[in-house]
């Protein structure tokens, strides 16, 4: 009898630890197992797939967004004068900058070292840019449009997109003084200016007809301006870029701000200024090479009479982070219906429209920043140009010093490290742990891996099956400007020189990743067949 109820002790004890094991859910932190030899490819992206904007205002000068500190409230006197403020934008918010001095010794380097990549330069103001094709400009644009480029301003772009190896992707004017008495567009002005870069020895890889059609009217398109419009216009541009530059890409919509959310920026339109949806843009492009789009998760605070707001506290979130998922989610399924098959290019985006938050330029958006080219990588999106190279809080590079930001040594780590062949890491993001995986640049079956810990608290551990040189960013503390490399501080030298960013051998086995911590691994032994 002792001995009958002792096995039934032990039946019901078993069973017991059985259930427990069935109802006991498998702790987040659980270590996973990486097997980088055997990761399958599913994907590639373009060798330029880093990419970044250089906005047509700053090749120019005129008024861009007002740093922060300065930001007062406008006026009821104050106009937007000569177009250096979009259509229906509070002048209040724009500062003169006079043009970016792209012959800086500094300001090239730094450009050099993320090359090979594209310099987009574009923006809103392009669409109303005039070309003044003559040595002497005049002192005023023609009637019809907001700004003057001139042959000098443009040497020097043409002369920087050489030197650091960033051929120009663009858009072109469209504004009321491009019309002809239809109000159709007419090429005749950017012909001259096409004509100008080719005799100069530019490179011009890809154009769209015009910077975010879906706010039209803020680019200065003619009053009453709607689908069927852009479709007359875009018909005149792909006839006349097909027979004249059939070398030169076409990008297209361009459209920016559209989501299946209520956080979208473009939803209704800002303002009195109605959107046109991507969907009837699209299907006027249809010919284009390559769908193209703007991200933008949020409005910055300079504009927080839009709404649309995020905040600090919000920018290691899942739901801040997952955002870009969305936006390319809602272009996807316009792209299937209007421009099946066709790739994806990303042609500007960054932590907010407007000039960006506060914390932009601080080691809080790097998370952001790298975490978009992991995910748009493995989605199909060839190239994504952040938004921008050195204009305002979310330039790579400090606007006055030239000096590297958070995001640049994140870009730059990138760059050297992450190749064109996108891999399948194995395991699924989630909250706290985003592990991205790519072919090593230029080391035959190596592999390279993104590890981002956004978790603030909470060490990840992963396990990996080899040694890997282990490259990690942190910051004293989120809101940091600087950024320490495997705990040295990243500065650049007493000649602009870039620090060697030298990795730190790493044993396989159990790999720790700190709290709110960015980190790169190199595994050149991986010999990965997808890598070869």
């Amino acid at each position: 009898m002792l001995q009958l109820n002792k096995k039934r002790l032990a039946s019901a004890v078993s069973g017991a630890l059985t259930l427990l094991t069935l109802i006991t859910p498998v702790q987040a932190d659980t270590p996973a197992s990486l097997a980088p030899g055997d990761m399958k490819a599913v994907g590639s992206v373009d060798e330029r797939y880093q990419s970044y904007n250089v906005e047509m205002l700053e090749v120019t000068g005129g008024k861009f967004w007002k740093p922060y500190e300065q930001i007062a409230t406008s006026t009821s006197t104050e106009q937007a004068s000569g177009g250096n403020a979009p259509s229906g934008m509070d002048p209040g918010l724009y500062q003169y900058r006079a043009p970016l001095e792209l012959r800086n010794k500094r300001l090239r380097a730094m450009a050099h070292a993320l090359a090979p990549a594209y310099m987009r330069i574009s923006g809103t103001w392009a669409n109303m840019t005039y070309f003044a094709d003559t040595d002497t400009p005049p002192s005023e644009p023609p009637k019809g449009y907001g700004g003057m480029l001139t042959r000098q301003q443009w040497l020097a772009s043409i002369a920087f997109s050489n030197d650091v190896d960033a051929p120009i992707v663009t858009s072109m004017p469209t504004g009321i003084g491009t019309r002809g008495k239809d109000g159709i567009w007419q090429p005749a002005q950017s012909r001259r200016w096409l004509e100008y870069t080719k005799a100069q020895g530019g490179t011009i890889a890809a154009v769209e007809f015009m910077n975010e059609p879906t706010l039209a009217a803020m680019g200065g398109a003619p009053a009453g301006y709607d689908a069927v419009a852009y479709g007359q216009d875009f018909k005149v541009f792909d006839a006349f870029m097909r027979k004249e530059y059939p070398q030169i890409k076409l990008l297209a919509p361009g459209s920016v701000g559209e989501a299946n959310a209520d956080w979208a920026v473009a939803q209704g339109g800002y303002g009195e200024q109605q959107a046109l949806p991507a969907a009837a843009l699209a299907a006027a492009t249809g010919d284009a090479d390559a769908f193209s789009y703007h991200h933008y998760g949020a409005a910055s605070q300079r504009c927080k009479s839009m709404g649309f707001q995020t905040s600090a506290d919000q920018a290691l979130s899942e739901q801040w982070l997952g955002r870009t998922d969305e936006t390319l989610a809602y272009y996807r399924a316009v792209r299937d219906q209007y421009m099946p098959g066709k790739p994806f290019w990303n042609t500007e985006t960054a932590d907010a429209a407007c000039g960006g938050n506060p914390w932009g330029g601080t080691f809080l958006d790097t998370f952001r920043y790298l975490d978009q080219l992991g995910r748009l990588a493995r989605q199909d999106v060839k190239v994504v140009f952040h938004n921008t190279l050195v204009a305002s809080d979310y330039g790579l590079l400090d606007e006055n010093t030239f000096e590297p930001k958070p995001n640049y040594w994140g870009a730059l780590l990138w760059r050297r490290l992450m190749g064109t062949i996108v891999l399948d890491p194995g395991i699924v993001n989630r909250a706290g742990l985003h592990v991205y995986t790519h072919c090593l640049r230029g080391t035959p079956g190596g592999v390279a891996m993104l590890v981002i810990n956004t978790d603030q608290h909470q060490t990840s551990t992963l396990i990996l099956p080899s040694a890997a040189n282990r490259y990690t960013l942190k910051a004293s503390k989120l809101n940091a400007k600087t950024v320490n490399l495997n705990g040295t501080p990243l500065r650049l030298g007493g000649n602009d020189e870039l620090p060697t960013l030298d990795g730190t051998a790493t044993a396989a086995g159990m790999v720790q990743f700190e709290p709110a911590t960015i980190s790169f691994l190199s595994l050149a032994t991986a010999a990965n067949q997808a890598c070869q």
